[in-house]
């Protein structure tokens, strides 16, 4: 089910920071999208996830991204990169 293994970090000031767990929680564990494919994911560490093949990268990073800014965890001018291991 979890087939993929994803990083996925953010930019601060031009470094790349892995996304602390806490907040891949915070998204993976919430029902505000009503995608289902989106319960295909699974944090596993900081900046780590598993994924189902189902899962879009795209739409994972731009859902995932304005729920991080609408939480307050992403900084201002940052962006969420996303990448398959």
């Amino acid at each position: 089910m979890f087939a993929r293994k994803i990083r996925v970090e953010y930019e601060e000031n031009g470094r790349k920071l892995p996304c602390p767990l806490k907040w891949l929680d915070s998204f993976s564990m919430r029902s505000f999208t009503n995608f289902s494919v989106f319960d295909d994911t699974l944090p596993v560490a900081d900046g780590e996830m598993e994924i189902g093949s189902g899962v879009p990268l795209d739409d994972l990073r731009n859902s995932m991204e304005d729920w991080l800014r609408r939480k307050g965890y992403l900084p201002r001018g940052s962006h969420l990169l996303i990448a398959e291991k």
